[in-house]
């Protein structure tokens, strides 16, 4: 079956056979298509991690050898890793379901679940969420910047309207009186740029939204067309 909703699993786990078993799971959903990326100790799973921005989800075996699951989620948020955790754990257990949330893991399921439904459905809800969360920040972002745009704006204005009175003010008087043919295309010249700043200071005055777009590189600018 071909789905659109495409969903790129980092699986940390030991077990050769298991994490076989989890392939053949998930790829029996039908409402998405998992791909997944086996690693078989933390180390490779936080070098995969750290490498591969394309991850939406890390699926981890929280009783790894070597480092176990907290361990591998505490050095992956100290390489500012930010993709959604679940872990898989042999029993329920209530204690670790409070400290392994504590430490910003999404969830955990039981090793029994990944043969039912709860597995691909415990993903997709994880992704998401975190989808939503990125949208919900990115608003937020926007709106901070929204507001310190608005902000600038009225500084600028105050700034630029004594002088540009000035211009206008200027630029009539020198229509007023008998110009030279070149110079009355000069004072044209003025006029009309003292005119699109007007334009643009307006239009930046009635910013609603934020506008930002790339521009060069690292360069942004506000769109007002």
């Amino acid at each position: 079956m071909t789905n659109d909703k495409h969903v790129l699993v980092l699986l940390v786990e030991d077990n050769v056979d298991f994490s076989k078993l989890v392939r053949i799971y998930l790829s029996r959903f039908d409402e998405a298509q998992f791909d997944v990326i086996w690693k078989e100790n933390g180390s490779e799973g936080i070098e995969e991690a750290v490498r591969n921005k394309d991850i939406d989800v890390i699926l981890m075996d929280y009783f790894l050898p070597g480092l176990n699951g907290l361990e591998i989620t505490k050095a992956l948020k100290e390489k500012n890793v930010d993709i959604p955790v679940i872990f898989l754990t042999v029993n329920k257990d209530m204690n670790l379901a409070v400290e392994v949330m504590k430490l910003g893991v999404q969830d955990y399921l039981v090793k029994e679940e990944i043969s039912t439904p709860i597995l691909p459905k415990t993903i997709l809800s994880v992704v998401e969420k975190r989808k939503f969360q990125r949208e919900i920040a990115q608003l937020e972002i926007r709106q901070k910047r929204l507001e310190a745009m608005q902000e600038m704006v009225v500084g600028i204005t105050n700034e630029i309207s004594g002088p540009l009175k000035t211009m206008k003010d200027l630029i009539e008087t020198l229509n007023q009186r008998g110009l030279p043919e070149k110079t009355v295309k000069y004072v044209a010249i003025m006029r009309d740029n003292v005119q699109r700043i007007e334009s643009k200071m307006e239009k930046l005055s009635n910013l609603r939204e934020d506008k930002t777009v790339q521009y060069i590189k690292d360069i942004k600018m506000i769109d007002l067309s």
